[in-house]
């Protein structure tokens, strides 16, 4: 089976399309052509989204994400690979069940309405609801990045990350992941090779919410992979040794 060369990368929550800018040069030396959208109301410099909000920000949600890269995909002319970041890694398993990717890859992904999450989870990412507060949208503090985000990395290396990748955040998409039917995976259904990767470390959604989530598709002619990557957390992609997470999705969707 001839291998598709293009490359769709998605962020998730809490950062925006420049987590993906490495990754996007790094797969464009190996020979790929790589996509990297910002979700809507998320395009712009970290530092300047954070001091001003964008103005599509709070009306964005979940579905609005989805849509704007199946719209993307439609333009494309092949199907790609798929790789999306924390919750979009239920984008990709949503493209994977519309028959919009070659193949899909969910790193340290969110799980879909039809898999309730740990405890660990609800504790982590409540505030990221806003169901309790009067803004219109979220900011992670700084304590709750390090915490949930660059758990691993060494205290300077936090500040910094922090300022580079940091940015608010739609209410309106952690809503619709939880509330919204569309949020609901058939698992039953035959698709496209999927692969979960969790950091071992994540303290959103931990590595045996990774294995639950893959464990629950059911067609057997449907390839399902799960890699588990000991010490990693849910900045996964951008700690160092991404490289290795790069090299190891690359290989498993070059064997295919």
């Amino acid at each position: 089976m001839a291998k598709s060369k293009t490359i769709v990368l998605v962020h998730g929550n809490f950062v925006n399309d420049l987590s993906w800018a490495e990754w996007k040069r790094y797969y464009e030396q190996k020979g790929y052509t790589v996509y990297t959208p910002s979700n809507p109301g998320h395009g712009g410099n970290p530092a300047d989204l954070r001091a001003k909000v964008h103005p599509d920000l709070v009306n964005t949600g979940f579905i609005d994400v989805v849509n704007n890269i199946d719209r993307l995909i439609d333009t494309l002319p092949e199907k790609p690979l798929v790789i999306g970041h924390s919750m979009a890694g239920m984008v990709t398993m949503k493209l994977v069940e519309m028959g919009q990717a070659a193949a899909g890859v969910s790193i340290d992904g969110a799980p879909p309405k039809n898999v309730f999450p740990p405890f660990q989870t609800l504790k982590t990412v409540l505030p990221a609801f806003g169901f309790f507060s009067s803004a219109k949208y979220f900011m992670g503090s700084r304590q709750w990045y390090d915490y949930a985000f660059f758990n691993t990395l060494p205290d300077a290396e936090k500040q910094k990350a922090f300022e580079k990748y940091a940015v608010p955040e739609s209410y309106k998409v952690s809503r619709e992941l939880v509330l919204n039917s569309f949020s609901n995976i058939d698992f039953k259904k035959p698709h496209a090779p999927i692969l979960f990767v969790g950091g071992g470390n994540d303290h959103i959604f931990p590595p045996g919410l990774t294995q639950t989530i893959a464990g629950r598709y059911k067609d057997g002619n449907s390839r399902v992979d799960v890699k588990i990557v000991e010490g990693k957390s849910h900045f996964i992609c951008g700690e160092p040794g991404w490289e290795k997470v790069a090299d190891y999705i690359l290989d498993w969707y070059e064997k295919l």
